[in-house]
C-alpha cells in the first residue's frame, strides 16, 4: 500500500466539481500545478495533498465535511476500500472500549489519523464508521454490490418478529444482519468468504455491541456452526457459482430434501439455510428467477413443497438489487416440526408491475395474511395467489409466480380501461395551460451565487438531515403512526409512504425543500402538506422566509451545474447540498422565479402521469384485445 494518497485528473474534476478539459487546463496555464506522481502519460496521478492544497489556494476547493474529506483520503490511499474501511473500524473500536489499537496504523494510515479522531471526536466512534460506512457503500469502483436497504428489511420481514438470532451465511458487507438489527433482532451470525468484507460486519455489530459472530470462509464447503440452529436465516447467495463443491459434498446431512444437483447451487443454499433454522422458523433468500423453473432443480422444487419447507416465492420488480435487472425472487422457506402435517398451500407473489417503495407494504401485508390462515384462499388478480401444492406438483414443477396468478376478469378489464382512458385524457388536456411560459433573457445570464453551506451559515436555512443510520434499538413500523416521506416519494413525486420505525423524528413543515443524499439525479421537492416525518436518506432544507423563497431554492438546486458541483468523488449518485450554489437575487426576484419552477414542477408530475397511464392504457388494450375481453 501506498504511503502518500494520489488522485487521477478525472477525480482532481470531480473534486472541484469541474470538467476533465478544467484540469488539462490548469495544467498547462498554472506553472505551480501539482506535477504527477505516479501512473502513466496518459493517465497521470497527482499527490492528493498537494491537490488539495492547490485548489484551496486558488479558491477551487468547496468546503467539505471531515467525513468527506477523510473517506476520500482512505480511499486514495488503500488497494481496498473494504480494507481501508476495515483498518480505520479496528481503530474505533478500540477507541470505544478504551483499548491501544492491537497494532500501530500501517504508513498508509498515518497521515489520515488527525482526521479520523476529529470525526470520531465529532461524532463518536459508533458514528464515524456510519459516516465512512454510507460512503464505502455507494457504488464505485473496487466496491461490492451490497443489498438495498429497503430489500433487505423486507427480507427481514418476512423472516418474522425480531427477538431471537438470526443467520446470514453469505454475509457480504453486512446488509441484511443491519436490517435484522433494525428490525429488533438481538444477536446476528455470519459468514463471508472474503476476509475484509467479513472484518466490516463484524466491526459494525461490535460497534453496537449486538452478540454474535463473523467467520471467515465458505459456507457450503466448511460451514462454520455445524449443527447449530437459529430463528431466522437470510441471505442473498452468490448466483449461478460453477465449482461450489458438490463432489466433496454429495453425501452432506444438510441436504434435509435430496442431494442437491451439481448445476443448482442455489438450492445448495436453501437447503443449508433450511437445515440452520430451528422448527418454525423462516428462511428468507434472495434468488435469480430461473431457479424457480429450471428443470434439473424440480425434483428438489417438489420435495421442498411436499414437506412443507417451501412457504412462499415473492417476484421482485426489475432492478430491485443492482447490478442485476432482472426481477429477482425471494423465497420463503420455513422449518417444519416433524410431527405437522404439511400445509396443502403455498403462496406465490407477482410483485414485478411497480418498484420495490411501492409493493413493500403490499407484500408485507398479503404475507402475513397468509401465514394467519395458511390454508386458506389468497386472491388477488394479478398479484398474488395461496396455490394447492398438488396443483405445483405437475410434470415441471415450475414455481414463477407470474404463470400462476387469477387472471383479470373482463368486466373488471372493461371497467378498468374506461378509468385509464378517462384519467390519461384528463391528465393530457391540462398539459397546454401548465407548459412553462418563459422568455431569454435579453442581457444574458448574470448574479452571483452562494452555496448552500455558505446560506446556512448566514441563517438563511436550516440544514437537517439526512437519517442515515438506525441505532440497535430502533423498533417495529409503528400503527397509524405518521406517514414518512422516503427517498422513492422525492423522486416519484408521491405523497410519504413509509412508516414510523422509531428512527424519524423530524417532522416536516409546509416550504421544507428535501433532496435526495444518493439518486441518478439531483432531485429537490417543496413539501406543500406538513405532518410526515423525513426519511433516511433525505436532506431537509427549511429556508427562512425572509430571506429565501421555497420554490426558487428548490428550482436552483436541481440544476445541472449543481449535479456536477455537489455530487461526491466517490460516484454520482451520492449529493452533498452543502456544495450546490443558489443565485443571488432579491426576495421579490426570487418569487417571481419561483412561481415559474412551481409551474414547472406541476408540468413534470403531469408528463409522469401521461406517461404512466398511457403505458397502462396500452396494456390493457393489448391483453384485452388478445384475450378476447375488448373487441375493436
Amino acid at each position: 500500500m501506498q504511503e502518500t494518497p494520489t488522485i487521477t485528473a478525472a477525480e482532481i474534476a470531480r473534486l472541484a466539481g469541474v470538467g476533465r478539459a478544467a484540469v488539462s487546463n490548469w495544467r498547462k496555464r498554472y506553472v505551480d500545478f501539482p506535477a504527477p506522481v505516479g501512473g502513466t502519460a496518459a493517465s497521470p496521478e497527482f499527490d492528493l495533498t498537494q491537490v488539495e492544497q492547490w485548489l484551496r489556494a486558488q479558491g477551487k476547493l468547496p468546503e467539505l465535511a471531515t467525513a468527506e474529506r477523510l473517506w476520500r483520503r482512505l480511499a486514495a490511499a488503500s488497494e481496498s476500500p473494504a480494507a481501508g474501511l476495515a483498518a480505520v473500524g479496528a481503530l474505533l473500536l478500540a477507541r470505544q472500549r478504551n483499548q491501544r489499537p492491537r497494532r500501530p496504523a500501517g504508513p498508509h494510515l498515518k497521515p489520515l489519523l488527525p482526521d479520523v479522531d476529529a470525526l470520531a471526536d465529532e461524532l463518536g466512534p459508533q458514528g464515524a464508521f456510519d459516516e465512512l460506512w454510507q460512503r464505502f457503500s455507494a457504488p464505485g469502483p473496487g466496491r461490492p454490490f451490497a443489498t438495498p436497504d429497503d430489500l433487505a428489511d423486507l427480507m427481514v420481514g418476512i423472516a418474522g418478529v425480531g427477538g431471537g438470532s438470526v443467520l446470514d451465511p453469505a454475509t457480504g458487507s453486512g446488509a441484511t444482519l443491519r436490517a435484522a438489527v433494525r428490525a429488533g433482532w438481538t444477536s446476528a451470525y455470519g459468514q463471508e468468504l472474503d476476509e475484509d468484507l467479513a472484518r466490516l460486519a463484524g466491526l459494525w455489530l461490535a460497534l453496537r455491541e449486538v452478540p454474535g459472530e463473523i467467520c471467515t470462509g465458505d459456507s457450503l464447503r466448511a460451514d462454520a456452526f455445524p449443527g447449530r440452529t437459529f430463528d431466522a436465516v437470510v441471505c442473498h447467495p452468490p448466483f449461478g457459482a460453477t465449482n461450489w463443491g458438490d463432489e466433496e459434498l454429495g453425501q452432506d446431512p444438510r441436504w434435509i430434501v435430496g442431494t442437491t444437483p451439481r448445476t443448482e447451487p442455489e438450492l445448495a443454499w436453501a437447503q443449508h439455510a433450511l437445515a440452520h433454522l430451528r422448527a418454525g422458523g423462516h428462511a428468507v433468500l434472495l434468488m435469480p428467477p430461473t431457479v424457480a423453473s429450471r428443470r434439473a432443480g424440480r425434483r428438489i422444487r417438489a420435495e421442498l413443497l411436499r414437506r412443507g419447507a417451501l412457504r412462499a416465492i415473492v417476484a421482485l420488480p426489475p432492478g430491485a438489487a443492482a447490478p442485476h435487472g432482472v426481477p429477482l425472487h425471494l423465497w420463503v422457506l420455513r422449518r417444519p416440526a416433524p410431527d405437522a402435517p404439511p400445509p396443502a398451500r403455498a403462496l406465490l407473489v407477482d410483485a414485478t408491475g411497480g418498484d420495490l417503495a411501492e409493493t413493500y407494504s403490499r407484500v408485507l401485508e398479503v404475507w402475513r395474511d397468509f401465514t394467519a390462515t395458511p390454508d386458506g384462499e389468497v386472491e388477488e388478480a394479478g398479484f398474488a395467489r395461496a396455490v394447492p401444492v398438488i396443483e405445483l406438483l405437475d410434470e415441471e414443477v415450475d414455481l414463477t409466480p407470474a404463470r400462476r396468478q387469477p387472471a383479470v376478469v373482463g368486466a373488471a378489464t372493461g371497467e378498468h380501461l374506461v378509468r385509464t382512458r378517462e384519467r390519461l385524457a384528463a391528465v393530457v388536456g391540462d398539459l397546454p395551460a401548465l407548459m412553462p411560459q418563459v422568455t431569454p433573457a435579453p442581457e444574458g445570464p448574470d448574479g452571483q451565487f452562494l452555496t448552500v453551506g455558505e446560506l446556512a451559515r448566514a441563517g438563511a436555512l436550516q440544514l437537517l438531515g439526512p437519517i442515515r443510520a438506525a441505532s440497535a434499538e430502533a423498533g417495529q413500523p409503528t400503527a397509524g403512526g405518521p406517514p414518512v416521506l422516503t427517498v422513492q416519494d422525492v423522486l416519484s413525486g408521491e405523497s410519504p409512504s413509509g412508516r414510523d420505525d422509531g428512527r424519524q423524528e423530524i417532522r416536516l413543515a409546509v416550504g421544507d425543500v428535501v433532496v435526495p443524499m444518493i439518486a441518478r439525479q439531483l432531485t429537490a421537492r417543496v413539501v406543500t402538506t406538513e405532518g410526515a416525518l423525513l426519511g433516511r436518506n433525505l436532506y431537509l432544507l427549511r429556508p427562512n422566509p425572509a430571506a429565501l423563497d421555497s420554490w426558487f431554492l428548490a428550482g436552483q438546486l436541481r440544476t445541472s451545474a449543481n449535479e456536477k458541483q455537489a455530487s461526491s468523488l466517490s460516484g454520482t449518485l451520492r449529493f452533498d447540498i452543502r456544495r450546490a450554489q443558489v443565485r443571488r437575487l432579491s426576495l421579490d426576484e426570487q418569487r417571481a422565479h419561483g412561481e415559474a419552477f412551481q409551474r414547472l414542477d406541476a408540468f413534470e408530475s403531469a408528463i409522469r402521469q401521461t406517461a404512466s397511464s398511457g403505458e397502462a392504457l396500452v396494456k390493457l388494450v393489448a391483453d384485452g384485445l388478445a384475450r378476447g375481453y375488448l373487441r375493436p
